[in-house]
């Protein structure tokens, strides 16, 4: 089958998505800890195990569709279909949807004023 007709096909389960998660937190804890940070500075901006599930599944699909950034109507429509394929997900999904006034840096939110 031609690659431009492939639709992306659904990853690995969640259970190994959160082990991948898990994994890729505990480094950069451990990388933010080496650099001298303080944890009660940084901890609460760093993303749940969850979360960060969610964001790479929203990556994956951003370069399924050619790395083009998504406008805010794409944007909640690959979060919501992220929380239909992985249920269990959908509190992250919802708490990713929410607030736009965000004070986490790495926070997924597209605003309207995003070129």
């Amino acid at each position: 089958m031609p690659e431009e007709h492939q639709t992306p096909r659904r990853r690995a389960s969640l259970e190994l998505l959160r082990a991948e998660a898990t994994d890729e937190l505990a480094v950069v804890i451990a990388e933010r800890l080496r650099g001298g940070e303080d944890p009660w500075e940084f901890m609460e901006d760093l993303p749940t195990v969850d979360e960060l599930v969610v964001l790479t599944l929203r990556a994956e699909n951003i370069a399924a569709n050619g790395g083009a950034r998504p406008n805010a109507a794409r944007h909640y429509r690959v979060l919501r279909q992220i929380s239909l394929d992985y249920p269990q997900l959908t509190r992250a999904v919802w708490r990713l949807l929410g607030d736009a006034d965000t004070h986490r840096r790495w926070d997924a939110t597209v605003r309207a004023d995003a070129s």
